[in-house]
């Protein structure tokens, strides 16, 4: 699994091009501050694991970075282009879906963009040192 985390003042979409045919409705967008926007490729490779094993690292990883920002809202975002190794739709959306309750779980103000959409997005993101974090889960 790949993460790119980055802190944001502001970060916003909107729904644009639908390109997973099993996707929902999405709704009209959403607009969030001071939160922590997580873009998550999730890997081939993390399907040989149990999602509960993965979603566990990723969230400690999420926490974390929140922390370091000083925040409580965390936002997740479906993004395959940080690999070429793609898990399958199903897997990666179990294992948002359970980031989510997990984060939530632990008090975190927590959202997903549409899953199996493109979206239109607007990022305010500082240039502080711990504001952009890549990692390799």
């Amino acid at each position: 699994m790949k993460v790119l985390v980055l802190y944001t003042n502001s970060f916003a979409y909107t729904p644009q091009v639908k390109n997973l045919e099993s996707a929902p409705e999405p709704d009209q967008g959403q607009k969030f501050e001071n939160c922590i926007l997580a873009f998550i490729h999730v890997e081939v490779s993390d399907e040989e694991k149990s999602v509960i094993s993965r979603e566990k690292k990723l969230v400690n990883h999420l926490k974390w970075t929140a922390r370091k920002n000083d925040t409580k809202s965390v936002v997740l975002h479906s993004f395959a282009h940080l690999s070429e190794s793609k898990a399958s739709s199903a897997y990666t959306k179990e294992l948002l879906d359970a980031a989510q309750a997990r984060l939530e779980n632990a008090e975190f103000e927590t959202a997903q963009t549409p899953f199996g959409y493109f979206l239109d997005l607007k990022i305010d993101a500082p240039g502080n040192s711990l504001a952009r974090i890549w990692a390799t889960l």
